[in-house]
């Protein structure tokens, strides 16, 4: 059976690699790592869906079930051989193969004529704030991270900065340009 690959089973996945946890501690974990940047954990039941799925398919198995008094139940869980093979893979083709991806952004782009030019230079002038703050803070935590953490463990971030900071030259550049009337709108939904 192949189990279908995310960034969130391999994140998980790599987690009970590194040592037996449960979910809460794998969620935790991804926050104070930063992980949460590159991997969608804001809803828990989706953490728990996956490790479901992780478990169904034989890639991570039930080392222990634990209560401690007034606390919820908690199973740990802990990698099989074959979930260590699968990380392993999905790493290899997360890494060499181009994903097709269908991010919300150039699909507004894409039917941007659905809206009158003033408002699309209002929301784009809108967006180059959020991506200058977005930018600063990418700047600060590589900054900051550089002072205790080897890059390899920098490297998301980084890349993280670089398409923002293209980004950001691209929206720049089409909000010129829509001031200056260099793009034609004669076109109306």
């Amino acid at each position: 059976m192949s189990t279908r690959r995310s960034p969130l089973a391999m994140a998980l996945l790599s987690l009970v690699c590194e040592a037996p946890m449960h979910a809460y501690q794998m969620q935790r974990m991804i926050k104070e790592r930063h992980k949460d940047d590159v991997v969608n954990v804001a809803q828990r039941n989706s953490v728990y869906q996956t490790i479901d799925r992780l478990l169904r398919d034989g890639l991570i198995a039930v080392r222990e079930t634990s209560r401690e008094e007034n606390r919820p139940e908690r199973t740990v869980y802990e990698p099989t051989d074959a979930g260590r093979d699968t990380l392993r893979q999905w790493m290899r083709t997360m890494l060499s193969v181009r994903a097709r991806e269908f991010p919300e952004f150039p699909a507004a782009l894409a039917f941007m004529p659905v809206l009158p030019p003033d408002e699309v230079r209002a929301a784009l002038d809108e967006r180059l704030i959020s991506l200058e703050a977005r930018l600063s803070e990418l700047d600060r935590d590589l900054t900051e991270g550089a002072k205790f953490l080897p890059r390899l463990f920098l490297v998301e971030t980084e890349y993280q900065r670089a398409v923002l900071k293209a980004e950001l030259d691209y929206v720049r550049g089409l909000a010129d340009d829509l001031r200056a009337s260099l793009i034609d709108w004669d076109f109306r939904l």
